[in-house]
């Protein structure tokens, strides 16, 4: 009897997440910790394996990985998941945001609505983490698109829509995965880099560049998703000590991310990286025909047109409520 009884208990599920994020860094520590309470608080049922440092691979393999059930999840860019939620690409479109305090009116707007997205995409998000805006980073100082001509632009693998808006400035960008760039930097492949500061702080891209070009070209962020089938496999109490304990985490990483990348900025400097500032005009050259790209990208289907289009009304509702600023045009003009 004792035997039987024992037999029907439910065997711990064990779920197997990948993250870009460096080895002994604040994020998996945190994570790590997470993972500890979530095992506490659902008395060993689910149990929670972080592989940090991209170990498992850029996001198309971890992706890959999860189709076979080698890896149950993972942090990703919007680009690395744009196969299976296109959408997720909304708050990445290039030289859209001028401030953070524009990006947190839009968050407010849509964040939950594109969760409810990846969920019926088949991916259950524990919400996103902002990490700032990506700033071009280079050799030489760049202050306008001359300065870009004939040098090994960057851009992240599986980034459609970066890739159209370096098309559209007519420059020719270098595909990499984001693990190939501290290699690309080291052995020219690549010369300029568009990244957030903490992000250049924590992976070392800062030791091969000498300047920073100030104003933000893209925002960027990550999300943490598990496959729907393997979360479901969860009872509904503990689906939802899953959610709260990963949801706090992420919620505290995205309001550290503010702090992190001033102090980030701050140790770049220190670093002597030398700050620079555009050319007069050089940013609405640049944005008029980015935005054109980020259109037109909408209309291809790289995102949902109707909630681009949503966000851009909502944005130019926001800047003249704060003082007049002229709407966003859609098209760049």
């Amino acid at each position: 009897m004792f035997l039987a009884a024992g037999s029907v208990l439910a065997a711990p599920v064990q779920i197997k997440i990948a993250t870009l994020a460096p080895e002994n860094s604040s994020w998996m520590k945190e994570m790590r910790a997470g993972a500890a309470e979530i095992s506490e608080r659902t008395q060993g049922r689910v149990q929670l394996k972080f592989y940090g440092g991209g170990v498992m691979g850029n996001d198309k393999k971890v992706l890959r990985k999860m189709r076979i059930g080698q890896l149950h999840g993972g942090s990703f860019t919007p680009s690395g998941l744009a196969e299976r939620y296109a959408d997720l690409n909304l708050y990445g479109m290039p030289l859209v945001f001028n401030s953070l305090e524009e990006v947190a009116h839009i968050r407010e707007k849509f964040d939950d609505r594109l969760m409810s997205g990846l969920e019926e995409a088949g991916l259950v998000g524990f919400g996103i983490t902002g990490g700032g805006f990506a700033r071009i980073m280079s050799n030489v100082p760049v202050k306008d698109r001359q300065d870009l001509e004939g040098r090994k632009v960057w851009i992240p693998e599986g980034d459609g829509i970066t890739l159209s808006a370096m098309q559209a400035l007519q420059l020719s960008p270098v595909v990499l995965p984001i693990t190939d760039v501290l290699t690309g930097l080291q052995t020219g492949l690549i010369e300029v880099i568009g990244t957030p500061p903490v992000a250049a702080v924590a992976l070392q891209w800062y030791t091969k560049v000498r300047y920073l070009t100030d104003f933000p070209v893209t925002y960027t962020y990550a999300v943490l998703v598990v496959d729907k089938p393997v979360f479901e496999r969860l009872d509904g109490a503990d689906q939802a000590v899953f959610r709260e304990v990963m949801e706090r985490i992420y919620a505290e990483f995205d309001e550290e991310s503010v702090t992190e990348n001033a102090a980030a900025r701050e140790a770049l400097r220190a670093n002597g990286i030398e700050i620079v500032t555009p050319s007069p005009g050089a940013v609405d050259q640049w944005r008029g025909q980015v935005m054109a790209s980020n259109m037109a990208n909408a209309r291809d289907g790289m995102v949902s047109l109707e909630l681009y289009e949503e966000m851009l009304a909502a944005l130019s509702e926001f800047r003249q409520g704060q003082g007049g600023i002229a709407a966003v045009s859609p098209a760049g003009d």
